[in-house]
């Protein structure tokens, strides 16, 4: 039964460990897009679709065709 407590302590110690490496990392900047901003304006705006008369569905014929 001991060792379940000591696994469990080790794992929370791994746990806050890369926690603390993950803030860190976030605060210096690791994870910032430096790129994106710069090669914005090189992309074409999105095409926006005209919105146009709703139109009505084509009714549907069943037909049904018996073979003898």
């Amino acid at each position: 039964m001991s060792i379940i407590y000591m696994l469990l302590a080790i794992s929370v110690v791994v746990a806050l460990v890369f926690f603390v490496a993950f803030i860190v990392s976030v605060k210096k900047g690791q994870y910032d897009d430096t790129y994106t901003p710069s090669v914005r304006m090189l992309f074409d705006d999105e095409l926006v679709k005209e919105k146009s008369a709703p139109t009505t569905p084509e009714p549907i014929e069943k037909s049904i065709q018996i073979k003898e």
